[in-house]
């Protein structure tokens, strides 16, 4: 499957306007990827909708979705979280809210932080700023999402800004992530010089689109079975 599991809609303050859901699916489409993920900054809101979108005559059988968020450690480390269709999101939204550290957020500096409903048509605006971090370190919000039966993608792993390379100049052995982010091939080559004992397993290569032009032409593949495998292996894990 060609996939990006990346993208950002018009929730994300960073992200352009015209980052609805319609668009952000159709566009997919369009370039033919088979899976996306969108991943707002810390928050879910606009993924209640993508289930009913993806049910248009358009899209039905076309293209496929799993959930996602783009978390924000206390550390200023990015993480993705993903969850399977289907799981009860609003507890893990609750719980963002609970963490997050409350900014009103000045659209005209940040950018809006729009909500769309099933027709693309605004339904509201977060009001807190959702580029700030939550209360939480990455170990804590990594045993967080595996409570809530999802999986944690270290997100940009060598950006200079968010990735955890930076902050820690290297990956913690004991962090119990799932997979890495990278932006392309060679710095996943650069990251194994760096941190021969990383978990390579789950490799992604993502766009972390934030206008409709920057989302990802089919180039990278994964395996659904694979895929599946990993939600499936975490849920064991749990309950042991």
């Amino acid at each position: 499957m060609y996939y990006d599991l990346h993208i950002h809609s018009a929730l994300s303050p960073c992200s352009d306007d015209t980052m609805t859901i319609h668009n952000i699916f159709n566009m997919a489409y369009i370039k033919g990827l088979d899976l996306i993920a969108i991943t707002d900054h810390n928050s879910l809101k606009q993924q209640y909708y993508l289930e009913k979108v993806i049910q248009s005559p358009i899209l039905e059988g076309k293209i496929n979705f799993i959930h996602g968020v783009e978390l924000q450690s206390i550390e200023n480390i990015h993480m993705l979280a993903y969850f399977q269709r289907g799981i009860d999101l609003k507890p893990i939204q609750q719980w963002i809210e609970q963490h997050l550290i409350k900014q009103e957020n000045d659209c005209q500096y940040y950018g809006h932080q729009y909500i769309f409903d099933v027709n693309d048509e605004i339904e509201d605006e977060e009001q807190y700023l959702l580029l700030n971090s939550l209360r939480l370190n990455i170990y804590e919000i990594v045993e967080a999402i595996h409570r809530f039966q999802g999986i944690i993608i270290l997100a940009h792993v060598l950006a200079q800004k968010y990735g955890i390379y930076e902050v820690y100049h290297g990956i913690p052995e004991d962090l119990d992530y799932d997979g890495i982010e990278v932006t392309c091939l060679k710095e996943y080559h650069d990251l194994k010089k760096l941190c021969p004992n990383v978990k390579d397993e789950y490799v992604f290569i993502n766009s972390d689109a934030h206008q409709l032009e920057d989302i990802q032409e089919p180039i990278y593949t994964i395996d659904e079975d694979k895929l599946k495998r990993l939600w499936s292996q975490r849920i064991c894990k749990k309950s042991l």
